[in-house]
């Protein structure tokens, strides 16, 4: 039996980010990973979409290019080689997790937990004089109806080296819209089935509305409050999907369907029996240290269901890390859907601060204001900042809704953080002109 300070189940963000972290401060490292470094963002989910959704720009700008001067007669877009080119891209970022890893011993396998301090990874027993770490990650989620089997998954579609005709998504969460910005800019006619009343259901609603609008004017069909029942191959390929939504029961068909119902924990083997408590929706139970029920065995990341993102999953492993619970504050993580237009968020959102009961209110900054959005030709959206008058205006939350909003998040990130009066952004901080973030 091999012995280490510490064991983690799981090479993802999550996991392999803490991994390096504590080979630096000199501990000992056993990493285990089942599939491939890099987990699922950097294999099956952040990473390869953001290579389409670069690819999906390109081809939204070409169509928008004659409003800027720019005549564009035709184009083809080459799927194969955006294909090729998010794996070339996935394949050089896991050479750099792997050198990330270089103070570490990584082995490949499935890990079973037999107590607080054991693993068993194919016939070898590997002890933690320190800890256990549980950063197995999630899977993609599926809904229990008719014809499940025949939908595809996001991971499916990332393995995709052909375009369909038309495609239905079911769900109109993150990965969802995701996918219908991506592929209905790409030429594919995209049709989305969210089972609530407004798509992005986790965020702000004004500015879900908005996106809404938006893709439907792009082309992309949106059906809201409708709950999918089966989905069926008909005789000529095509796939039909049933749901019962505000005028009954539908029918549509497309070439094909993508569940994008939301993701479910991984649970190593053995988590059970070693006495670890999950939570009533199936994810590992932990608390503010996030340690398990049983004592020396923490859960980072997706598996834990706190909140499902990547940069989420690499400040819990630097609270495991350092030992501080503050590092890690669910107000203070910034949320992105990468569609077209970018939507993001960080903080309370009205809706939250009204089940809280606390007194808000909101301003907007408008990016048809902004010189630089108008230059780039992209005025359409809104920064909305929710305030809390009884604290000095601090800023509560922040979300963003046009061109660039991923990256303009950082600093609204910051000014939540640190509890900043909106006041002060505009009488004490200089932004340079022309820019986006001047909407601060």
């Amino acid at each position: 039996m091999t012995t280490f300070d510490n064991i983690i189940i799981g090479a993802g963000p999550g996991g392999y980010e803490l991994a390096a972290r504590l080979a630096a401060k000199g501990e000992t490292v056993l990493v285990v990973e089942k599939d491939k470094l890099g987990g699922t963002c950097l294999n099956r989910g952040c990473i390869p979409t953001k290579c389409l959704v670069a690819t999906a720009e390109a081809a939204h700008t070409i169509n928008e290019s004659a409003s800027l001067g720019i005549e564009a007669a035709s184009f083809k877009i080459n799927f194969e080689t955006a294909y090729n080119r998010m794996r070339q891209v996935v394949e050089g970022l896991r050479e750099g997790v792997a050198a990330e890893l270089s103070k570490c011993t990584v082995i490949y396998g499935e890990a079973k937990l037999l107590d607080n301090k054991t693993i068993l990874v194919g016939d070898e027993i590997f002890e933690a004089s320190s800890r256990i770490i549980i950063a197995t990650g999630s899977t993609p989620a599926v809904l229990p109806i008719e014809g499940a089997e025949l939908a595809m998954t996001s991971d499916d579609v990332l393995n995709m080296s052909v375009l369909p005709p038309s495609v239905i998504i079911i769900g109109g969460g993150v990965i969802g819209m995701e996918f219908a910005s991506i592929l209905s800019n790409l030429g594919v006619k995209t049709t989305v089935i969210e089972f609530c009343k407004e798509i992005l259901p986790p965020f702000d609603q004004e500015v879900a509305k908005r996106l809404r609008m938006t893709l439907s004017r792009k082309g992309v069909d949106i059906i809201t409050g409708a709950a999918v029942t089966s989905i069926k191959s008909m005789p000529d390929g095509m796939l039909q999907v049933t749901y019962s939504g505000k005028r009954g029961e539908s029918q549509i068909e497309a070439s094909q369907v993508i569940m994008a119902v939301g993701r479910k924990p991984v649970i190593p083997e053995g988590v059970s029996e070693a006495g670890i408590e999950l939570t009533a929706k199936g994810f590992v139970k932990v608390d503010e240290h996030m340690e398990t029920s049983v004592a020396g065995v923490y859960a980072i990341g997706d598996v834990n269901g706190l909140m499902m993102l990547a940069h989420a999953a690499i400040a819990q492993g630097r609270v495991v890390a350092d030992g501080n619970p503050e590092l890690f504050d669910i107000n203070r993580v910034p949320s992105i859907v990468f569609t077209n237009p970018e939507v993001a968020s960080v903080g309370m959102t009205p809706a939250g601060l009204e089940q809280k009961g606390i007194s808000f209110k909101t301003e907007k900054r408008m990016f048809a204001g902004n010189g630089k959005a108008q230059a780039m030709g992209k005025p359409e959206g809104f920064i909305k900042f929710t305030i809390l008058p009884e604290f000095s205006n601090q800023i509560a939350g922040v979300t963003i809704i046009g061109a660039h909003a991923a990256d303009l998040i950082a600093e609204a990130t910051m000014l939540v953080t640190d509890k900043v009066s909106i006041d002060d952004v505009d009488s004490r901080y200089i932004h340079a002109h022309p820019t986006l973030s001047e909407m601060f």
